[in-house]
């Protein structure tokens, strides 16, 4: 499928060539909620990004597909299922469905648990 590029004169690399090239993950404070970004190469072809969240227990506890982004620069929200059990690790696989498919890229973080009020600054205040 062709889709317009504006001219950022950025070179785009065919499906063999493109990849996850960042992943970060930043939890919410009330410990609920993971704000993701991912930047990926930029494309000549939109691809396909399955991401999934493992608790310590390496159990999943959260999921997303991303079918043919626009862009290379994401960020999304995730929500943590069940009860806080960190380090989690975040994976993330960029693939074509009629292939290449890239690695899977990890990040493993902690996530805190809520303080009483669910505002940090206020407790450390006082």
């Amino acid at each position: 499928m062709e889709f317009f590029f504006p001219e950022d004169h950025l070179t785009r690399a065919v499906p063999e060539e493109t990849h996850i090239a960042s992943l970060t993950a930043e939890p919410y404070p009330d410990g609920r909620r993971l704000r993701v970004n991912m930047q990926i190469t930029p494309f000549q072809k939109r691809p396909h990004i399955e991401v999934t969240l493992d608790n310590a227990d390496g159990e999943e506890v959260a999921s997303a597909s991303i079918v043919e982004p626009l862009g290379w620069r994401l960020e999304f929200t995730m929500h943590i299922r069940g009860e806080l059990r960190s380090p989690y690790t975040l994976n993330a696989r960029l693939y074509y469905p009629d292939g290449p498919s890239d690695e899977v890229r990890r990040f493993s973080f902690d996530v805190q648990p809520p303080t009483a009020s669910g505002d940090p600054a206020a407790d450390s205040a006082g």
